[in-house]
């Protein structure tokens, strides 16, 4: 049966029309939903019960199980169970502009980079909508606050699940959803380009990053397998096309891994590719594993590398650490769970 949380708000009103009944049902109901926060169709007390009887029959106002908490200075992950036994992650950050919340939008990843955890366990399947909208609404009732940003940056690649993830962004964004403005979501992507093109698209001004992590394709082919299906070049174009249609700044993303794509070579490189371009760059320094066998780079070179950026008047930062005392690399947890 399919949860109610998989339904948009348009999708609602659709609904009630095809069963005869006003589609301001759909306000009702988005209201008890995510207004009142019920988990139990009878706390519908404004619908006829018919009509609730109906919506029992059609939908399921299902939850995910929280089965693990790992929590750190300002950081919390979890170790979420779906209904059919698989694991995901999602993880807290507290910044001083409000809270953020990193989801998960596929079980597994197929894209195969590198240095990820995630990628590592292969995909098993997408999730739908209402997986991570109750990846927001359980750690919200958890912590007894509300999230201000999410990042669509966990386990999966956003864009492989890209009808479900912006069915996930109208839901969120909605007034009479989670009422998380557009500018507060960001969709990472490794550079699915015909999706950054439709995208481009959207009315939504939802922020867009971009994980790079090298500058040529050399580095790039061997770290990131989608770079020889979309190779940087082709990349960037797409990436340009985006930033004329929307008027939108683009965050770049950059892990930092030791004698990969550190050197002073690849800032050069970094900053030669990135020229002109509107967007920033944000320097990840590495979260190692056990079963990969990248390294961090050195803080001293991190900060050279910093630097070249910035005197090349690039907007550069470098992201500020969390989870260190914790499984912090993306799809840590899960792949310890995996290999219970």
């Amino acid at each position: 049966m399919e949860s109610i949380y998989n339904k948009s708000f348009s999708d609602l009103e659709e609904y009630f029309e095809s069963i005869g009944e006003k589609k301001y049902k759909a306000s009702q109901v988005y209201e008890w939903l995510y207004g009142k926060r019920v988990e139990s169709f009878d706390e519908f007390t404004n619908v006829k019960k018919d009509v609730v009887a109906k919506i029992k029959e059609d939908f399921s106002i299902n939850r995910l199980v929280i089965e693990q908490v790992e929590k750190d200075v300002e950081v919390h992950k979890y170790l979420f169970e779906l209904p059919d036994g698989n694991h995901i992650e999602a993880v807290l950050m507290m910044h001083d502009y409000g809270k953020s919340l990193c989801i998960s939008s596929q079980v597994g990843c197929n894209m195969g980079c590198k240095f990820c955890e995630s990628g590592r366990l292969k995909k098993v399947r997408n999730l739908d909508a209402s997986e991570m909208v109750l990846q927001v609404l359980q750690i919200e009732k958890e912590i007894n606050d509300r999230i201000s940003h999410i990042v669509i940056m966990g386990i999966g690649e956003p864009f492989d699940n890209y009808d479900n993830v912006i069915k996930f962004v109208e839901i969120v964004n909605h007034a009479k959803g989670l009422q998380i403005g557009s500018r507060h979501i960001t969709i990472s992507t490794c550079g699915l380009v015909p999706k950054i093109k439709e995208f481009s698209s959207l009315p939504y001004q939802v922020n867009l990053a971009i994980s790079l992590h090298a500058a040529t394709n050399e580095v790039r082919n061997k770290i990131m397998p989608i770079n020889k299906v979309y190779p940087i070049e082709t990349l960037i174009e797409s990436i340009k096309e985006y930033i004329n249609k929307t008027n939108r700044r683009v965050t770049f993303e950059y892990i930092m891994l030791e004698g990969i794509n550190d050197s002073k070579e690849d800032a050069i490189n970094l900053c030669n590719l990135l020229k002109g371009i509107n967007c920033y760059v944000n320097i990840i320094p590495y979260n190692e594993t056990n079963n990969i066998g990248f390294k961090r780079s050195k803080k001293d070179t991190i900060l050279q590398f910093y630097d070249i950026i910035k005197r090349r008047n690039i907007q550069v930062t470098i992201r500020r650490e969390f989870g260190s005392n914790i499984s912090a690399a993306c799809g840590q947890l899960r792949a310890k769970k995996e290999s219970e």
